[in-house]
């Protein structure tokens, strides 16, 4: 047809330059995780086949936590101490995990004793499925006669040292460029409903917070908070009222609110101050159940973690139902002395007074 059109056609060549390439890149990361179990009387009491998850830590862009079994992982080896690894199946892909790992017990100066190291194939990788039971370790790492007579275990106290080294496989796509006649610009609405709550533009409610005022718009409230939705448009509406005061919350911690409930994000908050605000951000978080905001709070106050606040945080997160947010605080106290340092500060005080059952439940993992 071409041809009869006075068009001669192209040749095809099915040898060329190709359209496109693609790159494996592999990385080894390594990390070092210090166990130690105070305590290690007590434990002893633990039944065989059932472990204690001693310690969590990142290691290749991946959650790892360390089982302890104080009696062994079975029967046959209830004169044992065991210690296996496992990866945490929400921080996984379906491909499984490849590692290299070495437990090694440290003597006092936190030098690994020799003779009492026991390590996966150096020539091969280990896998780890993204399953809840896969675990791969050492069920006789040591002999629990032989630790209490090593040297290693000073005041009911001995340590170990986990050292992982994962496979971080990056593929890197690179096709041939293409031309494209649309260019769809990313999404801009937080900016604009930024914009139209500083602006204060079509604004139909005004909020009074300790002194301050702060207009908004109460469809947009209504659509992010299920609280709002109520108090602007349920039963609870009082008269459609076009102002309403806010007790028991501090202005700047309402602006923030108010700037997340638009644009989904937070902003403004210095460092010296991020733990407080992380704190009262959780409070009314829980407050206008804005659950996404209430689990950054969380996540945050995660990090602050130490002797002095843990009290006040294990506190917070007794009253607010922060699950996670306990669960790394009882993680927290039940690691080297920090329980013994932490019962002397007023925060732990108050979280006797105000949350007797919390430090009932801690104390009965302690002696576990």
């Amino acid at each position: 047809m071409l041809a009869a059109l006075g068009f001669s056609a192209p040749a095809v060549s099915s040898i060329g330059t190709p359209d496109g390439s693609s790159e494996v890149v592999a990385k080894a990361v390594s990390v070092s995780h210090v166990l130690t179990i105070n305590g290690y009387t007590l434990t002893k009491g633990v039944t065989y086949g059932d472990f204690i998850t001693a310690a969590t830590f990142v290691a290749g862009g991946h959650r790892w936590s360390i089982l302890y079994y104080p009696n062994g992982i079975s029967c046959d080896d209830s004169y044992w101490i065991s210690l296996y690894l496992k990866v945490d199946p929400t921080t996984c892909c379906p491909d499984p995990v490849m590692a290299r790992f070495r437990f090694s017990l440290l003597d006092v100066n936190s030098q690994p004793v020799p003779g009492y190291s026991n390590s996966s194939d150096d020539k091969t990788w280990q896998k780890f499925f993204a399953t809840m039971t896969e675990k791969r370790g050492f069920p006789r790492f040591i002999r629990r006669s032989t630790l209490e007579q090593s040297g290693s275990l000073v005041d009911d106290c001995f340590s170990v040292r986990c050292d992982i080294t994962v496979l971080k496989v990056i593929r890197k796509d690179k096709g041939a460029p293409c031309e494209r006649f649309v260019v769809v610009p990313p999404s801009s609405i937080d900016q604009d409903l930024g914009h139209l709550l500083c602006s204060g533009e079509g604004a139909d409610i005004t909020f009074e917070v300790a002194g301050e005022m702060f207009a908004a718009h109460r469809n947009i409230l209504a659509a992010r908070s299920p609280v709002f939705m109520a108090e602007l448009f349920g039963t609870m509406k009082k008269n459609a009222a076009s102002y309403v005061r806010v007790d028991d919350m501090e202005a700047r911690v309402f602006e923030a609110l108010l700037h997340f409930v638009y644009t989904d994000s937070l902003t403004g908050i210095d460092d010296g101050e991020a733990m407080v605000m992380a704190q009262h951000l959780l409070v009314a978080a829980d407050r206008y159940s804005l659950e996404r905001l209430k689990l950054i709070c969380e996540d945050k106050l995660c990090n602050y973690l130490d002797t002095s606040s843990v009290g006040t945080i294990l506190t917070l997160a007794e009253q607010h139902d922060c699950h996670g947010l306990k669960k790394a605080c009882f993680q927290f106290l039940m690691s080297g002395n920090n329980l013994n340092v932490a019962i002397g500060t007023d925060g732990f005080g108050h979280l006797t007074n105000s949350c007797p059952s919390v430090l009932t439940e801690l104390l009965a993992k302690v002696t576990i």
